[in-house]
């Protein structure tokens, strides 16, 4: 951009010269284009955004002091402010408006029925949670302790061998037993079933 083009623009633009009005907004229009495709903002469009970055343009257009040299900085910064301010914005309406609110209306339109949908799933995983802690009681020290140092506290099985003194062959294979032990006490059938 060339900074003394800009500044002559704007003061034409000012006394009301549509072309310098267009020639000013041909000058802005790369970094309006890339500063509205960055952010998402709910329910605008690329051209909202745009046409609200162009309107913060023309209004630092009016509001500009030309004796200040410094049109390119402060529209810069209307512009990127006006896009944030669009985001905030979407932000607060999305916690307030968006498909995650409820409204305790009597109305069960209100509730999503990708909800419902997943109530299933949530009943099925608090099932199997419970009886995934009874087969992890049925189990004895030896076995929880590998359990818990392995899946609970992320350890690798190969540490787990070198704190036990044990070989890494022998650590597998007890793993490998305590699982099938937990398998036939949930009646696993299918490694598909209860993936979480």
């Amino acid at each position: 951009m060339d900074y003394i083009h800009i500044e002559n623009l704007v003061i034409l633009a000012k006394q009301g010269d549509t072309n310098a009005k267009e020639r000013l907004a041909q000058e802005f229009s790369p970094l309006i284009l890339s500063l509205s495709k960055k952010p998402y903002i709910n329910s605008n469009e690329l051209p909202d955004i745009q046409n609200e970055c162009y309107k913060t343009l023309f209004k630092c257009v009016s509001l500009y002091n030309t004796d200040k040299h410094r049109f390119v900085a402060y529209a810069t910064n209307a512009i990127k402010n006006s896009v944030n301010h669009l985001l905030r914005v979407s932000v607060r309406r999305t916690v307030t408006e968006g498909s995650c609110t409820f409204s305790l209306d009597g109305n069960l339109e209100n509730i999503l029925y990708s909800d419902i949908d997943n109530m299933d799933d949530i009943i099925l995983h608090q099932s199997y949670k419970v009886k995934l802690i009874t087969a992890i009681e049925s189990l004895n020290y030896s076995e929880k302790e590998l359990i818990s140092y392995v899946y609970f506290k992320r350890y690798s099985i190969k540490r787990y061998a070198e704190l036990k003194g044990i070989t890494y062959s022998a650590a597998i294979n007890k793993k490998t037993s305590i699982l099938n032990k937990l398998k036939k006490a949930l009646n696993v059938e299918s490694k598909s079933t209860y993936l979480n």
